[in-house]
């Protein structure tokens, strides 16, 4: 099996794009590390391609910002828009430019960052995401590239700059809320788990549960692909029975709005027969009747942070990988009741 810079990267314990700079003979690396990163090349019989390496010049020019995958949901989403607006506006505080790249699979977003990467137009790149298996990702780190998550990293965590919340201990918060209000019927409605926000949060909620010796309940837990998917029959089900739960802990307020119409369908009553809380502390959060409780994860701040650490790194480039958790909080708002069981 061939020997990858990722390879190299981890022996050495730099990022890819530090190994990327050392192979494109970068004067801003370090003599310590550029030879720690040769005796890692040298011991895996690591054979350096010519690589048209775009980040020798430490004057950042140009961010790419790439959205996930999506058809419709992404760009309905206040959480990318409100990211978005923290990254330009350090950007533009730096005289940086900034290029959003969307596409409707991996393919197609792959596809334009290759051409960017090619014709040397970006810098670096934020992924305002984080799932299992990205190949988006394994290109970025294949190629040296410098990257920033807005998230948690799936792989080479060491060597990964991230800028996250804690999910899990988000998750963890808004179930002993919906707890100290009474409730022990809690269901979980997210996206699927290979988002690792909406992985994290539900392992909070399971977390929270066991803590409280209540009962993890598969039959409580809904992952939805998509708010457009309108197959909610099984959970409709669930909310006819008797022993339903009597809150529900939502991974993004958009998905509360499909919980609310689900409820308002069954002519269940928000929060009196049905209390929720959600993410995101968006604009929907806000519109909806009854307003949503819900956590404020502050998009913009971690739009701000991503961007200013990708530019710092991109002008040091032997800093060590900086991981940065931005704070939470709880808005209460009308969606969650107190009851007695």
């Amino acid at each position: 099996m061939a020997v990858t810079i990722k390879d190299v990267a981890k022996l050495a314990g730099v990022s890819p794009s530090t190994v990327s700079r050392v192979c494109n003979d970068n004067p801003a690396i370090s003599k310590e590390t550029r030879e720690r990163v040769q005796k890692a090349m040298s011991q895996l019989g690591y054979d350096s391609p010519a690589v048209n390496d775009t980040q020798t010049n430490t004057s950042v020019k140009m961010i790419g910002i790439i959205l996930p995958p999506s058809q419709v949901d992404v760009y309905d989403n206040t959480f990318y828009l409100k990211t978005i607006r923290g990254i330009s506006r350090f950007c533009n505080q730096q005289q940086v430019a900034t290029n959003v790249v969307t596409g409707k699979d991996y393919e197609e977003i792959l596809q334009s960052i290759q051409t960017l990467h090619r014709s040397g137009m970006a810098d670096g790149f934020i992924l305002l995401y984080s799932f299992k298996d990205d190949i988006v990702v394994d290109y970025l780190c294949e190629h040296g590239l410098l990257y920033v998550i807005v998230g948690k990293a799936n792989e080479l965590a060491n060597q990964t700059i991230s800028i996250d919340n804690d999910n899990l201990l988000a998750g963890r918060e808004v179930t002993d809320y919906l707890y100290d209000l009474g409730h022990r019927r809690i269901g979980y409605l997210g996206g699927k788990d290979e988002a690792l926000y909406a992985f994290d949060r539900k392992s909070g909620y399971q977390l929270s549960l066991l803590q409280h010796g209540l009962q993890v309940k598969p039959e409580y837990c809904f992952e939805i692909e998509s708010i457009q998917n309108d197959n909610l029959g099984t959970l409709k089900e669930l909310l006819l029975q008797e022993d339903r739960p009597t809150a529900f802990v939502v991974s993004d307020d958009m998905l509360a709005l499909v919980l609310e119409r689900a409820c308002i369908q069954l002519q269940l009553s928000i929060p009196d027969d049905i209390s929720i809380i959600s993410f995101n502390n968006s604009m929907y959060a806000k519109l909806s009747s009854p307003q949503l409780t819900s956590v404020d994860i502050n998009s913009f701040q971690l739009g701000h942070e991503a961007a200013s650490q990708i530019i710092n790194h991109a002008d040091y480039p032997n800093l060590m990988a900086t991981k940065i958790v931005v704070p939470h909080r709880i808005v209460e708002r009308d969606s969650c009741k107190r009851i007695t069981e």
